[in-house]
């Protein structure tokens, strides 16, 4: 007896949906999206930094080894899975380490400097929520090869002017604070676990857990009821070694000098075990409990701690999700942005749709910068009319018979109380040009 066939087709029913905390990124928010690239992208070469791009899987081991796996990232929310060869590996939950490996890899830190940037994916396994979701998009800014605290001052000088040139700058706080040298952090880290110790029944169950594990973070904890006692809790900076504590007060010197108003922050610590001396973070109350926009700082370890030879490192994150939801509720997007049609192109007959069609392509030649959308699928002269609304366009141009035979075009205001006008076809691409630069 014969086995029965497989049923090739998938299955009816349910209707297959994105991953929850996976998002689909729609036509009306693309504009957005490349406001904010076209203006990190700019001023990333106004600031000499080249760009890099990373897979998006990399070992498992790489983020082990430099998150630390003592970490909420590498113990709760990596992506991790084995593929057919049975290796570890992980989708990037940040983008340092990858960037760090690639830079040791292809031979960049060897006796020189680098300052480079990159943008895109990563993915952390979290409870998703606005502006904060499970694949989301980060840009980085990371530099190598420079020890002293002017490129440390130059980073926060760079997202300063980041958030003068998005309108942010008085919307935005920043937070320094210093995690000083290895050395010092583990004396301070035998001081600290100490203090805890003598308030076990304050500490909630995630900080009990970390006190043996990362202490340091507990002092990041955001549960209300511990903040009297983390007030109280010994500083860090009391603690600096000479070398990280005159480091930092040559960064702030630049920083007064430089006009850049800040808040230190002893219990701005980090999530990455990577990072030592200037620590950062740029915070906002626009959006509620998810304050923070952009963070970084100076991981001068990692490169060894890698199997690198050692190379002093210092760099910068931030979520692209959270600051352009930032840009949209301050309505700091210029409608320029926003991706509108200027033109709508309109064939109202089938023997003119060839014609509209030619006539597109001469105006985007004469005029690159102009979007133009050219009107399909026929129709009366009510929907063509009704779908030239709906475009957004600021105007309609209408090509009919009569137009045709006469190398005219019908130009109708979509956004205007004016009346329409017949333009010859000649003069139409510097005409369009001066009425929607607002000179006629």
């Amino acid at each position: 007896m014969s086995k029965p066939q497989a049923n090739s087709k998938e299955p009816s029913g349910k209707k297959i949906q994105a991953i929850r905390g996976m998002n689909d990124l729609l036509p009306d928010q693309s504009p957005l999206w490349q406001y904010f690239e076209g203006q990190m992208r700019a001023l990333m070469g106004r600031y000499g930094y080249d760009e890099i791009r990373t897979p998006i899987v990399e070992q498992t081991a790489l983020f082990k080894r430099s998150i630390g796996e003592v970490t909420d990232i590498v113990e709760k929310e990596m992506y991790t899975f084995e593929d057919r060869n049975g290796d570890s590996l992980t989708l990037r939950p940040e983008g340092t380490a990858s960037c760090v490996r690639a830079a040791m890899e292809h031979g960049l830190l060897h006796n020189q400097t680098q300052r480079l940037w990159y943008q895109g994916p990563m993915f952390r396994h979290e409870r998703p929520q606005k502006g904060r979701y499970r694949q989301f998009h980060q840009v980085g800014v990371e530099t190598f090869g420079l020890e002293g605290p002017d490129i440390d001052a130059e980073l926060i000088l760079l997202s300063a002017r980041l958030w003068k040139q998005l309108g942010l700058f008085e919307h935005v706080t920043l937070e320094l604070n210093s995690l000083g040298s290895p050395e010092a952090r583990a004396a301070y880290r035998d001081t600290l676990v100490a203090y805890f110790e003598q308030h076990m029944e304050v500490l909630d169950e995630d900080s009990r857990r970390r006190l043996a594990t990362n202490p340091l973070r507990i002092l990041d904890a955001k549960n209300p009821d511990m903040a009297p006692m983390l007030a109280d809790a010994p500083r860090l900076m009391d603690h600096l070694d000479a070398e990280s504590k005159e480091h930092f007060e040559r960064l702030t010197a630049i920083l007064d000098e430089a006009g850049i108003a800040y808040t230190i922050n002893p219990q701005l610590v980090r999530g990455l075990d990577y990072y030592s001396r200037t620590v950062f973070e740029w915070t906002t109350t626009a959006l509620g409990s998810q304050g923070t926009v952009c963070a970084g700082g100076r991981y001068d370890g990692l490169v060894e701690q890698l199997g690198g030879k050692p190379v002093p490192a210092v760099g910068f994150a931030m979520g692209i999700e959270r600051l352009i939801l930032l840009l949209d509720t301050l309505d700091l997007v210029p409608d320029e942005a926003r991706g509108d049609l200027d033109v709508y192109l309109l064939p109202m007959s089938e023997a003119t749709e060839s014609a509209a069609l030619l006539l597109g392509e001469r105006l985007r030649e004469a005029h690159p910068e102009l979007r133009v959308q050219l009107h399909c699928g026929g129709g009366s002269f009510k929907s063509r009319i009704k779908k030239a609304d709906k475009s957004g366009a600021r105007l309609a141009l209408l090509l009919g018979e009569d137009e045709l035979a006469e190398n005219t075009v019908t130009l109708k205001f979509l956004r205007e109380e004016r009346e329409q006008q017949r333009l010859d076809q000649d003069a139409l691409a510097d005409t369009l040009a001066s009425l929607l630069a607002g000179q006629a």
